[in-house]
């Protein structure tokens, strides 16, 4: 059994994890993420690896991913015009804090088989 934090959680705290779990609970953001953590860049990358997303939801999610700060968007200009979306500093800070969670799921919690 490990000990609690020195720090007790207060409800400020709390209310900013339950918004957090609001972001990445949002459907279709975790595999977006992921995909963007295999190296996703374009947005056909991202539909290959994010099966039965729809075009519209993608790039509803991208730019609500956007907006928060964790994925960037990069306009390369040429012919045609290239877009690019990978994973901001924020991005990949949450990625890391979601790593304890992930191995915490792995050890508790049984495979989906759906």
């Amino acid at each position: 059994m490990t000990t609690p934090p020195s720090t007790p959680i207060n409800e400020e705290h709390c209310h900013r994890i339950l918004r957090a779990i609001d972001i990445i609970g949002t459907r279709w953001t975790g595999p977006i993420l992921l995909a963007a953590v295999r190296g996703a860049r374009r947005f056909k990358e991202y539909r290959a690896l994010v099966p039965g997303v729809s075009d519209p939801q993608l790039t509803l999610r991208l730019k609500q991913l956007q907006a928060r700060g964790l994925i960037e968007r990069t306009v390369i200009p040429s012919m045609p015009v290239q877009i690019t979306y990978a994973l901001t500093p924020d991005g990949e800070e949450l990625i890391s804090a979601l790593q304890p969670l992930s191995r915490w799921s792995e050890r508790h919690l049984p495979a989906d088989d759906a």
